[in-house]
This record gives C-alpha cells, sequence and structure tokens, in this order.
C-alpha cells in the first residue's frame, strides 16, 4: 500500500467545523473539571486534571492536523495566550511544533510554475523540500544559466485567503468554549495577532526588509564575528515565492558549536547580543521570532589569516514596524533599568501601553522588577548576582538560569489581580530578547555585557 502524501487541507467550513468541534470539546473538559475541583473545595489554583489536559492537547493536535495558519495561530498564543487562556491549554499548544511533514512536490510545481511564469524553467528546483514550517516549505533550485544553487521558499497556497477566515473561527472557538469573554481586549490582541501573521507571508515586504538589513549589516563585526544576510535573487521573488542566497552553516545547538574554545563562544554570544542592540538603538528594525531557526554559524577554519566566524541571518518575516514613539519608551526604559530607577521604568512601561496612567502601586512595581530581572545580565560588574559569576567575574548565561526564573516570575504575576495584559509590541520584545539570551546560554558563554549596553545607550542619548 502507498505512502499517503501529506495534504493541506483548504476547505475553510471544514476547517472551521473541525477546530471548533475540537475547542468544544476541551473547553467542556475545562469547564467540567472546574466544576469538580469547586464541588471538592479545591482552589483555582490547583493544576488541572488529567483529563482537562488531555483534551487540551488533543485540541493543539487537531490545529497540528490541519497545518498552515492554525499551527501558527496556535504557536502564537502559546507565546501570548498566557495572558488570557487557560494553563492547560497555552501548555498544550506549546507543544506544537514549527516543524511539518513537507507538502509532495506534486502539489506545489503547478503552483510555483504559475507564480514564476516563465522563469520557472530557468530553474531546475529539487522537489525534495529541506525544510518545511506551518507557512512554507524550502526548496534548493539550481540557475541553469550559471549553475549557482539558490533556496527558494514557497508559501503555501491558499493561505493569504484563508488567514482571515481561520482568525475568525478560532476566535469563536475561544468564546464558544468560554476560555476567554469577548471584549476590548482580546479584539485587540487577536486583531494584533491576526496583522503580524499578515506581515508573514507577505514577501514583497520580507525581500525589501532582506535587503534592508543586508546593507545595515555590511562591514559591521563584534569581537571579530561578522553578519552574513543572504542576496536575493529578485528575478525568482514573486509574492508566493522568495528567492535567496543558499547558505550552508552550523544551528548554536549543534555539536560542533559546542566544542569551540570558550573564546569563541563568547564572541559569537556577544555578536548576538550586539546585534540586538544595533535593532534597538541604531536601525529601528526588531526581527522578533529569535528562534534558533532562523540563524546559521559559519565557523572559520582559522586556515586564513585574517578569517573570522559569521552570523548568518535567515529570515525576516517577522520584523516589527516600530513608531518612533515606542522605540523611544523602550530605550528609556532599558536606561532606566540599568539605573535601576523604578519610577523612570514605570514611566517607560506607561509610554509602551504595558501599564495604564492609573496603575495601582503593586502593578507598577511588579512590572518594573520583572524588566530588572529579565535584564539582569546587563547590570555593572558590581551588580551582578555573585553566584552567576566565574572566577574572573564575568556572567556564566547558561548556569544563570535567567529564563527560567524570569517565566516562573512572569507565570506567577499572571495570577496577581494588579496583573494586566502587556501590548502585542512589548510582548514580542520580551520575546525577542528571552531568544537572544537562549541563543547565548546554548552556547555557554561567559561575558559581561554592560559597557556594550551603555555604549549603545550613550550614543542615543548624544543623538536624541
Amino acid at each position: 500500500m502507498a505512502k499517503k502524501k501529506p495534504t493541506f487541507s483548504t476547505g475553510a467550513l471544514r476547517r472551521s467545523l473541525s477546530v471548533s468541534m475540537a475547542g468544544v470539546r476541551a473547553g467542556s473538559a475545562l469547564a467540567v473539571d472546574g466544576a469538580v475541583s469547586r464541588l471538592m473545595g479545591k482552589s483555582e489554583d490547583d493544576p488541572q486534571s488529567e483529563f482537562a489536559r488531555r483534551e487540551a492537547q488533543r485540541f493543539a493536535a487537531e490545529l497540528g492536523r490541519l497545518k498552515g495558519t492554525y499551527v501558527k495561530i496556535g504557536q502564537m498564543l502559546a507565546l501570548f495566550g498566557e495572558h488570557f487562556l487557560p494553563p492547560v491549554l497555552v501548555d498544550a499548544l506549546r507543544d506544537l511544533s514549527d516543524q511539518t511533514e513537507p507538502l509532495h512536490w506534486d502539489a506545489l510545481e503547478s503552483f510555483v510554475r504559475g507564480s514564476l511564469g516563465e522563469r520557472f524553467d530557468e530553474l531546475d528546483i529539487d522537489p525534495e523540500a529541506i525544510a518545511a514550517a506551518s507557512l512554507a516549505q524550502v526548496h534548493l533550485a539550481q540557475v541553469r544559466a550559471t549553475g549557482e544553487w539558490i533556496c527558494i521558499k514557497v508559501q503555501y497556497p491558499g493561505l493569504a485567503e484563508m488567514i482571515d477566515s481561520d482568525f475568525d473561527a478560532v476566535i469563536k472557538m475561544l468564546v464558544l468554549a468560554r476560555w476567554v469573554k469577548s471584549g476590548r481586549d482580546l479584539d485587540h490582541w487577536m486583531q494584533s495577532l491576526r496583522s503580524h501573521l499578515h506581515n508573514e507571508i507577505d514577501y514583497h515586504r520580507e525581500a525589501s526588509l532582506t535587503e534592508e538589513m543586508g546593507r545595515l549589516v555590511a562591514g559591521v563585526r563584534t569581537e571579530g564575528v561578522s553578519y552574513k544576510v543572504p542576496e536575493l535573487y529578485r528575478d525568482y521573488c514573486t509574492h508566493d515565492v522568495l528567492a535567496m542566497e543558499f547558505i550552508e552553516g552550523s544551528s548554536v545547538i549543534d555539536d560542533e558549536v559546542a566544542g569551540l574554545s570558550q573564546q569563541r563562544r563568547n564572541a559569537l554570544g556577544k555578536a548576538m547580543l550586539e546585534l540586538f542592540f544595533y535593532e534597538l538603538y541604531d536601525w529601528g528594525m526588531l526581527q522578533t521570532d529569535p528562534n534558533f531557526g532562523n540563524y546559521l554559524l559559519r565557523l572559520d577554519d582559522r586556515r586564513k589569516r585574517e578569517a573570522a566566524d559569521e552570523l548568518a541571518l535567515l529570515d525576516f518575516g517577522s520584523v516589527l514596524d516600530c513608531s518612533d514613539e515606542f522605540l523611544f519608551h523602550l530605550r528609556h526604559t532599558i536606561a532606566a533599568s540599568q539605573r535601576q530607577d523604578v519610577p523612570a521604568i514605570v514611566e517607560g512601561l506607561i509610554g509602551l501601553g504595558c501599564l495604564t496612567p492609573d496603575a495601582s502601586e503593586e502593578g507598577r512595581q511588579m512590572f518594573a522588577d520583572f524588566c530588572l530581572n529579565l535584564l539582569e545580565p546587563l547590570r555593572p560588574a558590581h551588580a551582578l548576582p555573585p553566584e552567576h559569576l566565574n572566577e574572573a567575574g564575568e556572567y556564566c548565561w547558561g548556569t544563570s538560569r535567567l529564563m527560567r526564573r524570569a517565566g516562573k516570575q512572569a507565570a506567577a504575576s499572571t495570577t496577581s489581580r494588579h496583573f494586566t495584559a502587556p501590548s502585542r509590541d512589548f510582548a514580542l520584545i520580551a520575546r525577542k530578547l528571552t531568544g537572544v539570551f537562549n541563543f547565548i546560554s546554548v552556547l555557554d558563554a561567559q561575558f559581561n555585557a554592560c559597557d556594550m549596553i551603555e555604549a549603545h545607550i550613550a550614543a542615543w542619548q548624544e543623538r536624541e
């Protein structure tokens, strides 16, 4: 019996009904679980039952089966849904993988041919995908005229038309299952996520941002590490296909990287952090999806006198459009955190929309403490926790468990009556920063970052 080829379900009504039924079933499980807990005298803080957990996991699995935008929506809710979804559902959604089974080339070939037109025949495209995610998959292709190997990122057919209907189905499911109450806060969050996803499938936008970032990083070096953005092949770029230079390298989690000297791992970690500071203070262009798959390390074999390692940046579909006002308040908040100036941090958070001007003193302090703790590695050497320093007084990113500590603090904060859901943009920045810090932690880098951030703050304040 032939193996069934992966397919991409595009029937909007069928997809909507499928996710709604799974949602109602899981929502009912949560409702029953809550009622039983109350009858047994348990508090709302008790972990939900295995029954509710199983139904939430079944719902997440249904999103994964439907693929496409439902997977991406589920991932977004896992990242930001802790502000308005039951913990058992957020935990289940976190298991959604962005790595999906690729579509068979037979299901894509005519679509790609139609998108590229006559230019399709200028390429020899490998039918086996080298990567697949929720919104697109990547194939190698050879330019027949030159012999060059390039990558083509192919968006799944019909995604643009399905985004809004899929989002509407998810919102209806959330309300119908009584996981959330409809209202202005939910509408604002879901509209923000909807807009963000529309940006991710806008390949014309991503192509322009890729070229802009390539221009910005050209000639920039940090601790001997340079940056690389793949060049675009504009002749083969359309609203459905993105063609770019094929780059080989190592993932930060590869054994080869773990075996590098401490000095080289430190340099790579500094390069990643410096890139964030450039984005924030110099370029105003923040890539907010810092998963490890969006970066490659091109390691030098050290046989050339002037050789150096290189950090390759691969994906710009999730770049945040930051207003000057937002950037000012974000920069101001980080600078205030460096001074441990709580009133100034609160002022910045109000400007970012994370706090309302009439927020309680407890709420203000809670958000300020989160910022101070999250930015721990940027403190001056004398203010760093001594238990997280090596013998030379350098911060040990890998053993500090900063992200675990910050995550526990954030989870505890959401249960407080003083908690207010942060703005989408602030949540994206927090996601970016935690991704950067995780990258450095995986490198097990050991260095202090205060001088680095203070130099960027000083340059920004001088320009202001």
